[in-house]
């Protein structure tokens, strides 16, 4: 099969989709390999590092797209991809398109295969080619959250972790999945005060065991709204599968918040879990609500794609390698994937999308 690695064109995303050892596997498996120009270099990989292991350079995004039949990238295509994009096209990325109807409309009209990275899902639940990116967003929602808690950020003036004499920073994260599991793990460690609403008794237990200063509690609506007045730094983390994030956290809950405080939603993908929610860019990454710092950024792990690239490549290259055999059909996870298909939504959660 001939496969297509566009470069990503999102506002500062610098993740490539496979980095070249990955390509090398590929090709040695019978496949054709083809990468647009310097859509790796982001990410610390050269045209040469691809073309000495056998990948082609396509010289821009319409020629990768001509000559690929199964695209794999990283982010949903935005308007520079879908004039390329063809009815047969099979497309692998992460789409999250419980949040983006318009989007969901236009691939459609186009008729492709989507199969979504977020989506492919193991018999147990597990969403093994979602983990990667979520324990990175989990990471760097904490260190971004502490540093725009900085006053010249427009952040209270606050440290995280305290030190003798001072009142340690608190950190509320909502859910333990990945994704807020290791907000909560890195919180902790810098000595902050962390509260981690869950439903899962799992989940929560594995929180409480990460410190002392770890509480774990179950997400009632009035419990979150306590925890919320006298936060510091508050972390969504929120998932339902292919679905549109609920909304946790609402505005009134934020109104009590202390000014100066910070939010960053992790769950905006998939439309964010907080009620004062709208998506953002690196370029600019916040905006201020009921006097409250919001970070919301759609690609939070396309800031560090060295390290972005390489999980995410580890991750998807097995299942890319289905794909590419051309009888995928018979991996369920792979077809519990599917997103759209032939004009039609496919997957159960996306059914009563408004599109």
């Amino acid at each position: 099969m001939r496969i297509g690695i566009p470069r990503e064109t999102k506002t500062l995303e610098g993740r490539v989709a496979l980095v070249p050892a990955a390509c090398s596997d590929l090709i040695r498996r019978g496949h054709e390999v083809w990468i647009e120009k310097d859509a790796g270099v982001k990410s610390g990989f050269s045209d040469e590092e691809y073309t000495t292991l056998g990948v082609k350079i396509a010289p821009d995004a319409a020629a990768l797209y001509a000559a690929g039949e199964l695209i794999v990238k990283v982010k949903e295509p935005i308007e520079g991809d879908l004039k390329h994009l063809r009815k047969d096209h099979l497309l692998f990325c992460y789409l999250h398109l419980a949040a983006e109807p318009v989007l969901t409309r236009k691939l459609l009209d186009i008729g492709l295969t989507g199969v979504a990275f977020e989506t492919v899902e193991l018999e147990n639940g597990d969403l093994p080619l979602l983990t990667p990116m979520s324990i990175v967003a989990g990471r760097i929602a904490v260190q971004v959250g502490a540093h725009y808690l900085h006053q010249p950020m427009g952040g209270k003036g606050k440290l995280l972790g305290g030190l003798p004499s001072t009142e340690r920073g608190k950190v509320v994260v909502l859910g333990a999945g990945a994704a807020g599991g290791n907000s909560a793990a890195l919180a902790a460690s810098s000595g902050a005060n962390v509260v981690v609403f869950e439903k899962r008794q799992d989940r929560m237990a594995q929180m409480m065991a990460l410190g002392p200063n770890v509480t774990a509690l179950y997400p009632y609506e009035a419990a979150v709204a306590r925890e919320l007045r006298d936060a510091d730094l508050v972390i969504g983390a929120v998932l339902v599968t292919g679905a549109k994030a609920p909304h946790v956290v609402t505005r009134e809950m934020i109104k009590g918040m202390q000014p100066g405080s910070v939010l960053v939603d992790i769950s905006v993908d998939q439309g964010g879990c907080f009620e004062t929610t709208r998506p953002t860019t690196w370029k600019e990454p916040t905006y201020v609500e009921e006097g409250v710092i919001h970070f919301a950024v759609t690609n939070m792990p396309g800031a560090v794609p060295q390290t972005s690239s390489q999980a995410i490549c580890a991750a998807i290259l097995p299942w890319v390698q289905k794909l590419a055999s051309g009888s995928w059909r018979d991996n369920e996870a792979l077809v519990r994937g599917i997103n759209i298909e032939g004009g039609k939504i496919v997957h159960p959660a996306l059914k009563d999308m408004a599109v």
